[in-house]
């Protein structure tokens, strides 16, 4: 294979051959799992030595676009990026930004309405029995009075997680990473003194109640009558929080 770089200029020699293998990731022009040129050839390719090679290959190798592979057929390669890492990081990011206040309640929830409502549609036409019995193993876990709030919460990500699941869509699946793995674990937290887990519960299970019958539009129903509860309980915690402060 012959990829064609551009020129680097002295300064930063390193970073600017990882940005033309990255800029060449990001345009096509090298796909998941092909082989770079070697250490030698690229050096020659590029004009600079080998030692900044290695260390542009260093760079590539902690943003995970690229991996090594040892033997005959050995080198490095493009990294074939994984979904669950994806989720991890991008989830990682809302949640710092919801933390630092970048976003208010009204727009987490509505984001959360449209974007949820667009998987129970999907959800409602191609789920399975399996899909089913994971949400109903969340709820029969949430049914549990003995339960820790910290696991109450986790089975809470599991039940939406598996709504997300049934809509059978990988890209939808990233985009929902910022609102199942973010979003909602950091309300979770808010809430937690304030919600009612019977009526957290029954909302859930009208959720699943619609997935079940292929209703969507009982399912958005659903979902806007629990995004109610969930912003009323954040009302009542803030209230709560205000009240506790001194002055």
């Amino acid at each position: 294979m012959s990829v064609k770089f551009g020129q680097v200029v002295t300064a930063g020699l390193a970073r600017q051959v990882a940005d033309e293998i990255h800029g060449a990731i990001l345009d096509g022009r090298l796909k998941a799992d092909d082989r770079l040129p070697g250490e030698e050839e690229l050096a020659t390719r590029f004009g600079v030595s080998r030692p900044t090679v290695r260390e542009a290959l260093k760079r590539l190798a902690a943003l995970n676009l690229i991996h090594s592979r040892r033997g005959p057929t050995g080198g490095n390669f493009v990294k074939r990026p994984e979904l669950s890492e994806l989720v991890e990081s991008q989830a990682t990011s809302a949640m710092l930004m919801v933390g630092m206040g970048a976003f208010d309640i009204d727009e987490l929830i509505e984001a959360r309405l449209e974007t949820q409502a667009l998987c129970l549609e999907r959800a409602c036409a191609l789920r399975t029995e399996a899909d089913l019995e994971a949400m109903r193993a969340a709820l029969t876990r949430q049914e549990d009075p003995a339960l820790p709030d910290t696991e109450f919460c986790a089975a809470d990500v599991g039940f939406h997680r598996a709504i997300v699941d049934a809509a059978r869509n990988g890209p939808l699946s990233l985009m929902m990473a910022t609102v199942i793995e973010s979003f909602i674990p950091l309300l979770n937290m808010i809430v937690v003194r304030q919600r009612n887990r019977s009526e957290t519960i029954a909302h859930q299970r009208r959720l699943l109640e619609a997935v079940e019958a292929r209703d969507p539009r009982r399912a958005r129903a659903a979902l806007e009558n629990l995004l109610t509860h969930l912003t009323e309980s954040y009302a009542a915690a803030q209230k709560a929080r205000h009240a506790k402060q001194p002055g």
